[in-house]
């Protein structure tokens, strides 16, 4: 089949299945990647380049618009965020360890379950270096499917559930706009639609992402292709100029772009996930599946009552928060379109570049010591 009306078939059937609602609950856009995944059973794949591509759209439209209100979020909340950014990733490396100890699995196989858990790249890489096994490999490719849906569902039904008003909490975190600095007319627009900062915040956001930090054991942390554009979005969304030359953005164009960003994204990640998925589940037995299962329903249970009972936020600013440690990008997505505003992204963006290093730090201990 031809790789581009792949793509857009892919597209069409899952936005079908996400409209479809059980009790409330949807796949949304996330639905895209579950047709994904069955087309990528069937060796139908998207270039890695679509992934790619999505994915710096959608973190960095998402960086843009919540910009202005970072900031002033993040200053009231900095130090909630980073511990329930450690807490996530160390409950979650807990979770693996206890599973290494109790199935005797290998540890190069639980590491790839961990990670695919919580859909995190970087600490695959960094497993993988670590342990220099496949198995880190064929684990991921296993935990991850459910390491997405999960996220996917759990940020849609804990709303329903504690029947959150969501209108009043998303109110709560939007800042107002007198106490966002009035930004002073007369300056050149180089473009009306958003596009010039946009891609300014691109290109600087892959240069940064590219900056290797080491760490001990040899390791190297980077932002990547996810956080550095997300970092430099929120830096261009927050200054909203530089000198007399404007950087003011339609929203209206960067919600578009992060939407069909993400979709791009579901789709280079579900055809990826879903190639070899039936076999290799089948040929190390399907009980990997629930140990998956296990490390990416534990943390984000814990820390959701932690954030809500010791640090009294609200829930869906939890949900943002945990989308941000569980460094889940398409449950960023089904969030804000729970929520109606790109005011959660904050707490995503706070949490995120934790995560992404103790993910990286812990998958390296764990393979050493056990």
């Amino acid at each position: 089949m031809n790789q581009y009306i792949a793509i857009f078939i892919i597209i069409a059937l899952g936005y079908l299945l996400g409209r479809i609602k059980i009790k409330g609950i949807s796949f949304g856009s996330s639905g895209v990647l579950f047709v994904a995944l069955a087309f990528g059973h069937f060796n139908i794949v998207a270039a890695p380049e679509v992934k790619n591509i999505g994915l710096i759209c959608f973190v960095t439209s998402v960086g843009i618009i919540a910009g202005p209100v970072f900031l002033s979020n993040f200053k009231k909340k900095a130090l909630t965020y980073i511990v329930l950014g450690i807490v996530t990733i160390l409950v979650g490396a807990g979770a693996c360890i206890a599973i290494i100890q109790l199935t005797k699995i290998p540890t190069a196989l639980a590491l790839g379950l961990m990670n695919g858990a919580l859909t995190s790249t970087p600490g695959l890489a960094a497993a993988m270096e670590a342990t220099g096994d496949n198995l880190t490999s064929v684990g991921y490719g296993i935990a991850y499917p459910f390491g997405v849906l999960g996220v996917v569902l759990f940020v849609q039904i804990i709303p329903i559930l504690l029947r959150t008003d969501i209108k009043a909490e998303v109110s709560h975190m939007e800042v107002p706009e007198s106490e966002i600095a009035v930004k002073k007319p007369a300056k050149i627009t180089v473009e009306p639609f958003g596009f010039f900062p946009f891609a300014l915040a691109v290109v600087c956001g892959i240069l940064l992402g590219n900056i290797s930090i080491p760490l001990p054991g040899g390791a190297h942390f980077s932002l990547g292709m996810s956080g550095g554009p997300l970092m430099m979005g929120l830096l261009v969304g927050a200054l909203g100029k530089v000198g007399p030359v404007s950087l003011e953005v339609n929203k209206a164009t960067m919600k578009g772009m992060r939407e069909f960003g993400l979709l791009l994204f579901l789709v280079g990640a579900g055809t990826e996930a879903g190639q070899g998925f039936v076999e290799v589940a089948v040929q190390y037995g399907w009980s990997l599946l629930l140990y998956g299962a296990v490390i990416t329903i534990v943390p984000m249970v814990a820390v959701y009552l932690l954030a809500r009972k010791v640090f009294r936020l609200e829930t869906m600013n939890s949900l943002g928060m945990i989308c941000g440690g569980m460094t889940s990008t398409p449950a960023l997505g089904t969030l804000i379109s729970v929520a109606g505003s790109d005011a959660v992204a904050t707490a995503y963006a706070a949490t995120y570049p934790i995560a992404l290093v103790m993910v990286i730090i812990s998958s390296q201990l764990i393979a050493v010591w056990f």
